[in-house]
């Protein structure tokens, strides 16, 4: 048995979402965002609720955005009781949106066209208000270094967290996914134009961070 195919029957047996290796850096900014007075996120792309669960023990009001229809009637349904926690079977933009201090984007940004994506958030962000992704982008060679580092990592973190085999992915996992057609430093292009100030930085697990604060002067 070839490593590649090893590590694929490894993967497959003890799967584990990508994103929740991101899930400390998110709470730490939604944490900054309400030490400074925000009281209301916004998590696009919500899937089941998972981040959402947790956004609701920091911020009073908080919005999750989910176009799945089968997904969102999860989320729905998980958070029915919850005061907090409103769930709209929709996608971003289009339309005029509430202000939030908090706009998350977790594997979410790529499934829509990117300036109009950042264009919305521009409008739906209070002055001193955070945007944070956790991106998907194209690979290019300049990724293949971190992509050969989580393809070894990826396994021992999946059996790490979860040791039992699963018979199949869990329900979070289940949602439709899309291909990344632009590649990092494509996405930084647009985004630092349309953002000015955005921090991002390329991460392990195919996955990219960004960070940007309205500030109305910039």
């Amino acid at each position: 048995m070839g490593l590649l195919t090893a590590i694929a029957r490894i993967n497959s047996a003890h799967p584990w979402s990508h994103n929740d290796a991101f899930a400390g850096f998110v709470l730490r900014q939604a944490r900054a965002v309400r030490r400074r007075g925000g009281t209301a996120a916004l998590d696009v792309g919500c899937g089941t609720g998972n981040l959402l669960a947790r956004l609701s023990t920091i911020f009073p009001a908080v919005v999750g955005l989910e176009p799945d229809e089968e997904i969102a009637a999860v989320a729905v349904e998980r958070f029915r009781d919850s005061s907090r926690v409103r769930i709209e079977q929709r996608r971003f933009g289009g339309e005029p949106s509430p202000l939030y201090d908090l706009i998350v984007f977790v594997a979410s940004l790529h499934h829509m066209p990117l300036q109009a994506a950042l264009d919305a958030v521009r409008s739906s962000l209070r002055p001193g208000g955070r945007l944070v992704i956790i991106g998907v982008a194209k690979e290019t060679a300049r990724d293949a270094p971190r992509s050969w580092v989580s393809l070894l990592l990826n396994p021992i973190v999946g059996l790490l967290r979860h040791p039992r085999r699963a018979r199949t992915p869990p329900l979070h996992m289940r949602a439709s996914t899309a291909e990344a057609s632009q590649s990092f430093d494509e996405v930084r292009a647009i985004a630092s134009a349309t953002l000015p100030g955005i921090r991002m930085r390329r991460r392990l697990f195919w996955r990219y961070t960004a960070v940007w604060v309205n500030r109305p002067e910039l």
